[in-house]
This record gives structure tokens, C-alpha cells and sequence, in this order.
């Protein structure tokens, strides 16, 4: 680190030695205004390093805060980033690939909410990707809980994109944050299921692609005919995608 800054030092290796690591020390630095470092980078990957997708998170954490940033390019394993205050209001992030934009939501949502800020930010590359929480999860599953802690946030799909489609994923997401005050929930246990789906989503593919899959989740899992369907959509590449949603009380 530059002399006269006191970072707070972070091994990429620990844990699942992942992109988790490298996104959750960006919302954090951002939210706490200490810099820090971060070495090893995705060693625990095939291809460690910073990929596209995790290149995009610091280049939006960057732009977010306005950070001072060292190491910021492809396959670099160590950086260090200097956050400053929350300015921005609006982002514009092209991944360049059909990397994870819910990933690049992940790491400047929170800071967004802790600073009390208005953000609108447009997230170009992949929708739906392996390993990598889908878009619908973020809808139905961790925005329902920000808002009831208060949280002023929508999050909207104006397209679709895939890992294995053309043209960067082709995907795009619109993350708005309104400022509002955030209160603490409490989430103790889980009730009785109410409801549950199985949701083929088939993007220019046969028919009998998602017709075996809900096969497979009926036969292993018992899901009836009626909570299973098939979604086709044309907003995207070829892709395809397997929705499975428990509901409880």
C-alpha cells in the first residue's frame, strides 16, 4: 500500500478462495472507508486471478465511491482499493462477457443502502450463469427481505442472457436504490411449506429439453404436474435455465 494509508490486509486463499471474498471486502471497504488489500486472488480457482466478472465488480465498486484502485486488470491476484465517499447516482456496467451481473448487484447494492444514497445502475453481460445466484433469486428471495427491513429497492430484467449465448451474455438488469432508513429483522425459523414450482425456462430450444427436466423433478423430487410449466422466451440467446422455488409460511 501507499505510504501513509493503513489497509486492512485480506488473503484471497481463505475459505472457498473464491470471487465472494474479493466482492464482500469491496462492499465492506466502501461501507467502512478503510482501505484494504487483497492477495491471492481466486486462488482457490482452475483460473485464478481476476476474471471479467470479478474485473467488472471493482471497476463498479471504483466508480461507485470514486476509489483510488492498484491491480485492476485481467488475471491480476493481488489489489488494493482506497474507497471515497458515495457520489455516483448512476452506473453504467458492461461486463464485456457473460458474467454474472447479479454478482457485479452484489457488491454495491449494500454500500448504496448503508450510505443512504440514490443509485440507478445498468448491468450488461450474464442474467442466469452457473454458480451464480440467478436473477430470480434475487427477485423473490433476498429483495422480499431487504424490504422488509425497509429497504427502497427494485430490481428489473429487461433481458435475458446466458452463459452459453452470444454477444457478452446479452443480458441486462436495472438495479434501482431510493434512500430510506433500514430496520432490523429478525428470522428465527422456517414455517410450514405453502407453495412450490419448477419453472423450465427455454430460450430459443425444443420444447422436450424442458419437458425432461421437469420429468427428472417430478420422479426425484415429487413435484406434481401442476407445479411444474415450461417459460419459453425470445428476449435472449440460446440458453436455458431450471427455476426450482419453495415457499413457506
Amino acid at each position: 500500500m501507499r505510504e501513509g494509508l493503513t489497509a486492512i490486509d485480506i488473503d484471497g486463499s481463505r475459505g472457498e478462495g473464491g470471487g465472494q471474498i474479493l466482492r464482500t471486502s469491496l462492499a465492506l471497504s466502501i461501507i467502512t472507508g478503510r482501505p484494504i488489500t487483497i492477495r491471492n486472488i481466486r486462488a482457490g480457482r482452475a483460473k485464478p486471478g481476476l476474471r471479467r466478472q470479478h474485473l467488472a465488480c471493482v471497476l463498479a465498486a471504483q466508480e461507485l465511491c470514486g476509489a483510488t484502485v492498484y491491480g485492476a486488470e485481467i488475471s491480476s491476484k493481488y489489489l488494493e482499493f482506497v474507497p471515497g465517499a458515495i457520489q455516483r447516482e448512476d452506473l453504467a456496467i458492461d461486463i464485456g462477457t457473460a458474467g454474472s451481473t447479479t454478482l457485479v448487484v452484489q457488491t454495491i447494492l449494500v454500500p448504496a443502502l448503508a450510505a443512504k444514497r440514490a443509485l440507478r445502475a445498468t448491468v450488461h453481460g450474464g442474467t442466469h450463469n452457473p454458480m451464480a445466484p440467478p436473477f430470480e433469486f434475487l427477485e423473490r428471495v433476498f429483495l422480499p427481505h431487504l424490504h422488509a427491513m425497509g429497504a427502497r429497492v427494485t430490481l428489473t430484467l429487461e433481458r435475458h442472457g446466458f452463459a452459453s449465448g452470444q454477444g457478452g451474455g446479452g443480458g441486462q438488469l436495472t438495479l434501482v436504490v431510493e434512500p430510506g432508513e433500514l430496520r432490523p429483522i429478525e428470522i428465527v425459523g422456517a414455517g410450514p411449506i405453502t407453495a412450490r414450482s419448477a419453472t423450465a425456462v427455454l430460450a430459443r430450444l425444443p420444447t422436450h429439453i424442458g419437458e425432461r427436466e421437469l420429468a427428472v423433478v417430478q420422479d426425484s423430487l415429487g413435484f406434481t404436474r401442476a407445479e411444474c410449466a415450461i417459460r419459453e422466451i425470445g428476449d435472449a440467446g440460446t440458453g436455458n435455465v431450471l427455476l426450482l422455488e419453495v415457499e413457506r409460511a
